[in-house]
């Protein structure tokens, strides 16, 4: 794996999505998709990121919250897709989808062309 960071402007447009991927899995806390986006490869997502995209997310209804009493310190906040979230979701993962695809392509076939 390369060990320099992503350029801002990529993780910008593909951290919503990772975000809610995560969330989708199941039930979790923000340290812990901090902690899952960084081993995947991602790097480093900052709180101050991560903390104001949950919370646009809980404003929007993509995501339930659960308050849970933390084992040695204070309750954590945990969030699941909500029904809206997760249609929300698959719909804009489709797209990224799609959008990625054609961007490899472009990318690939100049590539090819030069070599």
């Amino acid at each position: 794996m390369d060990s320099e960071p992503w350029p801002v402007e990529w993780l910008r447009g593909a951290l919503e999505l990772c975000v809610l991927a995560v969330i989708s899995r199941g039930s979790t806390y923000g340290y812990a998709i901090a902690q899952d986006l960084q081993a995947v490869g991602l790097g480093t997502v900052k709180g101050g990121t991560l903390y104001p995209l949950l919370s646009r997310f809980e404003q929007a209804g993509l995501v339930d919250i659960d308050w849970r009493q933390g084992d040695s310190g204070p309750g954590r906040k945990y969030y699941q897709l909500s029904a809206k979230g997760r249609e929300h979701f698959d719909a804009h993962a489709a797209r990224w989808l799609a959008f990625t695809d054609l961007a490899a392509g472009v990318i690939s076939a100049q590539r090819s062309h030069d070599e």
